[in-house]
């Protein structure tokens, strides 16, 4: 009967994701779905799957897994501030997520002591964690299929998320060791957090060497980020704190020992192709609704506890609201309502604490499936692309003149957000009307710049006619940590000297005379090549792979693929020939040439951050 059940399980998260792909069931979490069918087969229906000891090992392999995956899930970049940035705007994503769950902790709070006063569930300090939870892993994965996980009302959700399965997390330690009577022991949870921060210390340069020398056979990266799990696993479990917090934390310290793509994926694939399935339908074959419905107590708690779980994300959409539309936020509000990543640890532990019964935790589990189903619909059904998620890049372009504003034009009409300067005031006079957002300065100065988020942009082009004005903003864009700066450096004399210092910091120059000299040489060595990159009807173009939906695809089964031809790939400044069974992995610079009714097409597809 053992093997059985594990034959069972094992085909059954071998057959839901291709059944959902087949009836095309996208708005249902596939967790959920999971959970569902466990319902099915546990002892709350067929009753054909038995608790055995391999299944409850592979079951807490799984949680452990999960919450490793998404600790790694945090992008710790979000929280850095930029340089030279004076203070955070109040309506940047990480200031709304702040607001706005400090607002859903309230009132997951009162919450909490409503349903005490009630006399429906007496423990408000687990109801609060409860209550203010967001399942992460949920909420990226359904931002992902939106394609605005990079926007700002994408970033704004996740890090609301975040903060959603961190807070909750680290308050579920402390609940479980104040009741496991392990008060007194409450500051050994320290000894945990200094063993991550030396296990990062000590891994962050072998980590490198690792890579160069891992082989198939020998997998190091993979092998360390079991050794960092169970290492942490283990000094939680022996400070008295939960082993689900040792995980998440050792997700953290292998996200910031900045882990390959490849890595990731491996990862990924180990815990949601094997562990993680396994948890989600042992969860659902552990439930015993059979014994929830015959209680009328627990099976009322059920709708006040969804409406509760609903109630409590409240705050982000009064706070998102400030910054997006009725609509989005609306939309936005409700998809931070998934919540069952944390939900389902904290009720086993609870359970273990006999702080709660089993079926009161049925209650919630069967409350937290519903509004998982609720939610994503609801946003996908509500949430409208507005102007923003369909910008590509934010330029600035400093410098007017018959170079940069045509241009600006043309980047406008292909959805970049673009800015210009100027302090040249016969230019702006001429060109104001030519292109949308034109400002003029007497003095462009680091001030007027920083007053005006012009720091804050993908792309930042430096136009003037002095090379000495571009030099020096130029350094001043990377001080400030613009990403891309690109300096237009025209003088021959000066530009040998300022060029390997400008290159050194990543700047990107531009010289009109090599440009020239390029396409004269093209024009005499390969002149079809010269018509192809002139034509009206097509060119050469460049997209960098940020869309992970096509991350480990080969060429040959990408979109339009038969209507453009891909000539080189660079990865890590290195070039790669491409072939029809090449991988694509993320940050690849794919050169193509195509019609120019595609090329925006394959842009979108693969460029889009999502």
């Amino acid at each position: 009967m053992q093997q059985l059940s594990m034959l069972i399980v094992m085909l059954a998260a071998l057959v839901i994701p291709i059944m959902m792909a087949r009836f095309k069931v996208s708005s249902v979490p596939t967790a959920v779905a999971e959970i569902m069918v466990g319902i099915l087969l546990g002892k709350s229906a067929f009753n054909i799957v038995q608790q055995t000891s391999t299944l409850t090992l592979l079951s807490s392999l799984g949680v452990i897994l999960l919450m490793f995956l998404s600790g790694m899930e945090i992008n710790f970049d979000l929280f850095k501030k930029v340089p030279g940035q004076k203070k955070r705007d109040s309506k940047s994503p990480v200031s709304l997520a702040a607001i706005s769950f400090t607002g859903v902790i309230i009132v997951a709070m009162l919450l909490g002591v409503c349903l005490r006063l009630m006399g429906l569930f007496s423990d408000v300090l687990l109801a609060t964690i409860l209550f203010s939870t967001v399942a992460l892993g949920i909420v990226i994965a359904t931002l992902k299929e939106k394609e605005i996980l990079s926007r700002p009302m994408g970033q704004t959700i996740l890090l609301t998320a975040v903060l959603g399965e961190v807070i909750p997390m680290l308050a579920l330690t402390f609940y479980a060791s104040i009741y496991g009577h392990n008060a007194g022991r409450l500051w050994l949870i320290v000894l945990l957090f200094l063993a991550a921060i030396i296990l990062l210390r000590r891994f962050r340069q072998p980590y490198v060497w690792f890579n160069k020398v891992s082989k198939a056979t020998t997998q190091l990266d993979i092998r360390l980020a079991f050794f960092l799990i169970f290492t942490l696993v283990t000094v939680a479990e022996t400070v008295g704190a939960e082993n689900i917090l040792g995980a998440f934390l050792a997700g953290m310290v292998m996200k910031l020992l900045e882990p390959s793509e490849a890595t990731q994926e491996k990862l990924t694939s180990i815990g949601y192709g094997f562990f993680i399935p396994i948890f989600f339908i042992m969860t659902g074959v552990r439930l015993d609704l059979k014994s929830l419905f015959a209680n009328k107590t627990a099976l009322a708690l059920i709708p006040v506890l969804v409406a509760c779980f609903i109630i409590a994300k409240l705050p982000t959409f009064l706070v998102y609201r400030s910054r997006f539309n009725q609509r989005n936020s609306f939309a936005g509000g409700f998809l931070t309502v998934t919540t069952i990543t944390l939900v389902l640890p904290s009720l086993q532990v609870a359970q273990n604490l006999h702080a709660i019964t089993s079926t009161q935790s049925a209650a919630f589990i069967l409350a937290a499936v519903i509004v998982c189903i609720l939610a994503p619909i609801v946003f996908n059904s509500t949430y409208k692309l507005a102007k923003e998620d369909l910008v590509k890049e934010k330029v600035v372009i400093i410098g007017t003149n018959t170079l940069t504003v045509p241009v600006a034009q043309q980047l406008s009409h292909n959805w970049y957000d673009v800015r210009m300067l100027t302090d040249n005031q016969e230019n702006y006079k001429t060109y104001d009307s030519e292109v949308s957002d034109l400002k003029y300065f007497d003095e462009i100065t680091e001030q007027e710049l920083d007053e005006g988020h012009y720091f804050d942009t993908d792309v930042m082009v430096l136009g003037f006619r002095r090379d000495i004005k571009n030099y020096r903003m130029a350094v001043l864009a990377k001080q400030h940590g613009v990403k891309r700066v690109i300096a237009s450096i025209q003088d021959p004399k000066v530009s040998v000297k300022w060029t390997d210092e400008l290159t050194g910091l990543g700047v990107e120059i531009f010289n009109s005379y090599v440009v020239q000299n390029s396409v004269l040489r093209s024009l005499i060595e390969s002149p079809s090549v010269f018509e192809m990159m002139m034509s009206a009807h097509s060119g050469l173009f460049e997209v960098i792979v940020h869309n992970r939906r096509y991350v480990g695809m080969e060429i040959r089964s990408l979109p339009l693929i038969d209507q453009i031809t891909i000539s080189r790939i660079y990865r890590n400044h290195k070039p790669i020939s491409p072939s029809g069974d090449t991988v694509l992995e993320y940050g690849d610079h794919i050169l193509y040439t195509g019609p120019y009714e595609v090329v925006n097409q394959v842009r979108s597809r693969l460029g889009r951050r999502g």
